[in-house]
């Protein structure tokens, strides 16, 4: 099976990694240079310094080559989101695509089934989403995903390409559910931060710890399958891996970037340094302020998120926005 992926970030490289072990797999990329320069140290020095490529990756920066790899095959978009409707709007007509990409377009609000709709509406389109670090999954350490398409073939496609003993692949036909979830969760994972970096603040006797996180990220979700049953999801979708699941990985991992981007915040760190030092895209920090707007228009109340947009913008600390949502008014939990 031909495998082309778009975007040698990490979660690109990574993919592209696993997919060579059994398939001819072509990573691309935009720079020249930045193709030679992995082709000829088999390794992705800024994104994933630690791991060697394998010999029979394919590595080009020639955007035609990458698609005609694909014809036959399978073609996955590993962009941020900001690039997925220019990466959309580049491909042929008709060609299916799978996209990694996870949180809500700027300025549209739009999530990734929402663009491909509007950009090509007879193509098949889906997404490959759940908890998974990268850098796990480059190291060959056990993984579940779910790919989720209207297009039975493409979910299929998608089993066929990635699922082996470390990558295990599940279906799903609710792609909304599956995007909402990948996206909600950056956003709860930087809230989730927050949270943890107070607790290890000395000084507060009024501190947060593990019972503030359980509670945090419990209501989290009940906020995520709020706005996801609104924009017709399935509401079990949320219980699944590209729910609950990336929600805890996400919320708790030591390698999540938005929950760093939570943990430095709550140290006093002012967002651009933060954003700086990461070196990579937290996707939680640009959907944020977009997520709560879709949800307002929606008439769902995402009193979480609503505090980490007030946290992000500077119009409130994170300790501050801690005791405004302890002070909420009692309510059912259901």
């Amino acid at each position: 099976m031909n495998i082309s992926v778009l975007g040698a970030g990490a979660w690109g490289t990574a993919l592209a990694l696993a997919a060579a072990q059994r398939h001819d797999t072509l990573l691309w990329m935009r720079d020249a240079d930045q193709a030679a320069q992995m082709r000829s140290q088999r390794c992705n020095a800024r994104y994933l310094p630690e791991v060697q490529l394998p010999p029979a990756l394919r590595i080009g920066a020639d955007h035609a080559a990458a698609l005609r790899h694909a014809r036959d095959g399978l073609l996955v978009i590993a962009t941020p989101m900001a690039a997925l409707r220019e990466r959309l709007a580049a491909l042929p007509s008709g060609m299916p695509a799978l996209w990694l990409c996870k949180g809500f377009e700027a300025g549209s609000g739009d999530l990734g089934h929402e663009i491909a709709r509007e950009l090509r509406p007879q193509a098949a389109a889906g997404v490959l989403s759940g908890p998974s670090f990268a850098l796990e999954v480059a190291r060959g350490q056990p993984t579940a995903l779910v790919a989720a398409s209207s297009d039975e073939s493409l979910c299929d496609a998608a089993v066929m390409a990635f699922h082996s003993e470390m990558l295990r692949i599940y279906r799903s036909a609710d792609p909304v559910g599956v995007e909402v979830g990948g996206a909600v969760k950056n956003v709860l994972a930087i809230a989730t931060g927050l949270v943890d970096g107070l607790a290890a603040q000395d000084g507060e006797p009024r501190r947060p710890g593990l019972n503030a996180r359980a509670a945090l990220i419990t209501r989290g979700l009940a906020e995520m399958t709020r706005l996801g049953v609104a924009l017709g999801a399935r509401a079990e979708t949320f219980m699944g891996l590209s729910g609950l699941g990336d929600l805890v990985l996400t919320a708790t991992g030591d390698l999540s970037r938005n929950r760093r981007v939570g943990l430095l915040l709550a140290q006093g760190l002012a967002l651009p340094h933060i954003l700086q030092q990461l070196g990579h895209v937290a996707e939680g920090v640009y959907s944020a302020p977009t997520l709560l707007a879709r949800a307002r228009r929606l008439g769902v109340e995402m009193p979480i998120t609503q505090a980490v947009v007030e946290v992000l913008e500077g119009r409130t600390d994170p300790l501050r926005a801690m005791w405004q949502l302890m002070s909420r008014e009692a309510t059912s939990e259901n």
